[in-house]
C-alpha cells in the first residue's frame, strides 16, 4: 500500500494540483482584496454608500447596529452582504480562469503550427507524366 501511495504521489498531475491548490489559495486573497478593498467603494459610490459587507437582516427580529454585533449576541442572521461579495469574488475568479485558459490554448495552438510552411512550388510535369507522354507519341 506505502508503493502504491508512493506512485500515486509521483505522479506529475498529483503535483501539477497541489501547486494549482496552492496558488488558488493565494489568488483568492488578492481576489478578496480586490473585491473588498476597491470593487466594494465603488459601488457603494454609485449606490450613495451602501456598504455590502454590513448588509444584513436578524431572524429574530431585533435590530443590531452591525453583523458583528448580532453574531456576538448570537441571533440568526441571514448575511446578504458577505453572500453578495462571495458571488462577486466568484465571477471575478471565473474571468480571471477564463482569460488564463484562453492565453494557454492560444500558446498551444502556436506551439502545434508549423514554424515554416514551405510553398508549393509548381515544377514541370514529372518523370512519370513525360514517359508516358513519349509512349504515346511513339504509338502514333
Amino acid at each position: 500500500m506505502v508503493q502504491e501511495f508512493r506512485d500515486f504521489i509521483a505522479k506529475g498531475n498529483v503535483m501539477d494540483m497541489a501547486v494549482g491548490i496552492i496558488v488558488g489559495a493565494a489568488f483568492t486573497a488578492i481576489v478578496s482584496s480586490l473585491v473588498a478593498d476597491l470593487i466594494n467603494p465603488v459601488i457603494a459610490l454609485f449606490t450613495g454608500g451602501i456598504d455590502f459587507s454590513g448588509w444584513f437582516y436578524a431572524l429574530n427580529g431585533e435590530s443590531y447596529a452591525s453583523l458583528s454585533a448580532a453574531q456576538e449576541a448570537g441571533a440568526p442572521v441571514f448575511a446578504i452582504g458577505n453572500f453578495l461579495m462571495a458571488v462577486i469574488n466568484f465571477f471575478i475568479i471565473a474571468f480571471v480562469v477564463f482569460l488564463l485558459v484562453k492565453m494557454v490554448n492560444r500558446i498551444k495552438a502556436a506551439a502545434e503550427a508549423p514554424d515554416d510552411v514551405a510553398p508549393e512550388v509548381e515544377t514541370g510535369p514529372s518523370e512519370l507524366d513525360v514517359l508516358l507522354e513519349i509512349r504515346d507519341a511513339l504509338k502514333r
